[in-house]
Formats: C-alpha cells, structure tokens, sequence
C-alpha cells in the first residue's frame, strides 16, 4: 500500500481534461492509439478527457507521459574558435611595415554630449527594513493582494453570469429555465470551487454546468418549461430563433459555441465531448439548417457566414429581455444552504438506517426455529375423532351400572340374567 501510494505521488499532476485532449490533439494521436499505449479501452481514453474518470497507477504514470509537452530544444551555440595571433618577429614587422601615409585617416567622430548632471544626494534616512518570512518574496508585487475565494467568485460571476443568461436564453428559448440553468450552474461552481478556481477556464466550467443542466431532458416534464417562450416579433429574429429552436440540442449547442461563444473546433468538440470531426459535422449541418431560414446565410462564404451568424445571434441576445440573475452573495448563501440542507438529510438518513438496523438485532430470534408444517388432511381416516356412537345396549348397560352401587368383591362378579 506505501508503495502504490509513493508511486502515484511520483507522477506529476495531470493537466485538466481540455487541456489533455488539446496536448493529445497537439501530438496527433488518436484516442485508438493512446488507449493502445496505455492498455485501455477508447472508452475509458474518452472517459479521462471529459472529466468523468482519472487514471491511476502505471497507466496514469504511461499516460502522463504520453500526453507530456516536448520540452523546447535550446539551440546550440557555437562557440568561434579562438585565433592565436601569429608571433610576429622584428625582422617581419620591418618587412610588412607600411608607410604612414599609406593609411587613410580615421574619420572624425561628433563630439559626445555631456552625461546629465547627478541629481543632489538625499538627505540620509532610516535604513530600509531587513527581511523575513513576513514580506513579500522578489518573485511577488509589493502591493499585490491576495482576493478572497469569495471576492474571486463574485468577480467572476459579476462578469460572466448576465452574458452567460443570454447564451442559454438561445439554447433552450426559455427565460426562466435559462436563469435557472445559470444560478444552479454557479450554486454547483462555488460547492467545488477548489476545482474550478485552479482550471484553466473557469468560465468554461460554469458554461458546461449551465448548458448541461439547460439541456436535461427531464425539464419536459415540468409544466413551466415544457414550452419555449414566445419567439420576438421581428421577422428577421423570429426566424432565427425558430430555426435554433428547430434544430436536436447537441447541433444547437456546437452552432452556438462555435459560431456564438466564438471556441475554436477542438475547443467545441471537447466540450460537447465528441470527436473533432463529429463536431464539425454538426456544424455544417446546423449552418445549413439554418441558412434555409435566413437567405442572407446562403450566399455568403464560410469565414462571412461565421461572422454574419455570430452577429446576428449577438443581436437576438441583447434584443430579448432576459431575467437577471441574482446577487453573488444570493448565490452563494443559496448553494451553502442547499449543501447544509443535503448534509444533514445524509446524516439523518444514516442515523434512521442505524437505527432500523438495530432494532431488528433487537428483535430478530436469537436462534433458529424450526417452522410449524401447515396442517394436512389424512386420508381413510374418519374425520371426527374421539369415541363410537354408543348403542341401545350399550346405553342399557351404562344405565344399570349407574344405577346399582357394587362394595366388594361381588362388583366384580358380573349378574347374569
């Protein structure tokens, strides 16, 4: 077990899962190939780039490597060879002389300005403080401050939370599913802030948790949200949001990040979690859709109609009026409550489970018992039990015994009649 645990701490830490696919990407290597390398399935190569699984051991340390940047190579310098100057004799330097005159005079350099005078000297005063473990080290700004998780968060959702509103207003047409999807996105963001404050785009992250949670097919069966809202008035934006609304959610979602948020293709593809080619795919498809709807789309080139469409989806955005999202403290104070709230219906959980548990110890038989066999019916057997019917002599005989009292031995004698 200790020697499991030093090698996985050996192995240096793993980038984040976009950045994994972008460095597998950079080495143009297929997820066939690394799984092969490493001894996995494409599944779990595609599972440890989404961020839904993390390698361990060996095959997080072969991974590792594999994706590893090439270090940059320094070039070489190269040194002149160092001349000797020849040793030259008195009789040489007399052969190889040359007349003054033959050397042409050295042109006549401008005069230098003056060096600025020195400023006067200060008057003395108290030597500066020596250092300690207290003041900031060289590599660090003297006034640099350090921000609060909490003023981190609240810059951070104070910069992207209305934009982001309107991103998701395109994606589902739905107003309030939209600031919804936005504040429980950024509730999930705070509760794992560890995580998303060290990712290379936490705005990323919040994008994918509020897009996701838009995009859950179990909002049909909520009554609010079961219909979009009702599209603009303007015929232009009209049929814009109705050819988004008209298209299946994954190509809605890449024609928006690519061509709305402005992502680069693998960027895209990543976060959708498809291939790279897949990603395209539905990004012609979705132009094309959409270019059925607005005739301005067909005619224009491929690099035109990118920016023609992230125009015209800047323009729907900012036309509608969405909902704004609630203060960051809000948000915070909300997602802590909610993390209480689960917290304490976890423990009550356990504490009901512990005691069912042992309330059946108590009550359970200390030691087996063999069950009572149901009862059956015998057959050739009469079923009512106990004596025959008596007959008249019988009867006849019980009655004279009952009435004559024998004492003695003659009791025994029986009377014959």
């Amino acid at each position: 077990m200790t020697r499991s645990t030093t090698d996985e701490a050996a192995v240096p830490p793993l980038p984040s899962p976009k950045e994994r696919r972008r460095l597998r990407e950079a080495k143009s290597l297929s997820e066939e190939e690394v799984a092969a390398a490493v001894g996995v399935t494409r599944a779990t190569v595609r599972s440890w780039e989404t961020g839904r699984a993390s390698p361990r051991g060996r095959k997080r340390a072969l991974y590792a490597k594999l994706i590893a940047p090439e270090p940059a190579v320094k070039p070489e310098v190269v040194k002149p060879p160092v001349v000797k100057p020849p040793v030259v004799t008195t009789e040489a330097a007399a052969a190889v002389a040359v007349p003054a005159a033959a050397v042409p005079a050295a042109p006549d350099l401008p005069e230098a300005s003056p060096l600025p005078e020195a400023p006067p000297a200060a008057p003395p005063s108290d030597p500066p403080p020596a250092p300690n473990s207290d003041t900031h080290t060289g590599a660090e700004a003297p006034d640099e401050r350090r921000v609060s998780p909490a003023g981190a968060f609240d810059e951070l959702y104070a910069r992207t939370a209305p934009g982001l509103v309107r991103q998701t207003y395109l994606l589902t047409g739905r107003r309030s599913l939209a600031r919804e999807s936005v504040e429980r996105a950024f509730e999930l963001a705070w509760q794992r802030w560890p995580e998303v404050a060290v990712d290379r785009d936490p705005a990323g992250w919040v994008r994918a948790a509020a897009y996701e949670y838009a995009m859950s097919p179990w909002h049909r069966l909520r009554r609010t949200h079961r219909h979009p809202d009702a599209p603009p008035t303007e015929p232009g934006k009209r049929a814009l949001f109705d050819a988004l609304l008209d298209l299946p959610p994954a190509y809605r979602r890449t024609l928006l990040l690519y061509d709305g948020v402005g992502l680069d293709l693998p960027e895209t593809a990543a976060e959708t979690e498809a291939s790279t080619p897949a990603a395209a795919g539905r990004l012609m498809t979705a132009r094309a859709a959409v270019a059925e709807r607005l005739p301005e789309l067909a005619d224009a080139a491929p690099a035109e109609q990118s920016a023609l469409l992230q125009d015209r989806l800047g323009g729907l955005a900012r036309a509608e009026h969405v909902p704004v999202p609630r203060p960051a403290r809000a948000v915070r104070t909300g997602s802590e409550s909610k993390a209480r709230l689960w917290t304490r219906a976890a423990v009550g959980g356990v504490a009901l489970l512990i005691a069912v548990t042992g309330l059946t110890l108590h009550t359970a038989p200390t030691h087996y018992e063999q069950p009572i066999s149901p009862p059956e019916r015998v057959g050739g057997v009469p079923p009512r039990g106990g004596p025959q019917k008596l007959t008249a002599q019988d009867l006849k005989l019980q009655k004279s015994l009952s009435e004559q009292v024998a004492h003695g031995p003659e009791r025994l004698v029986p009377r014959l009649e």
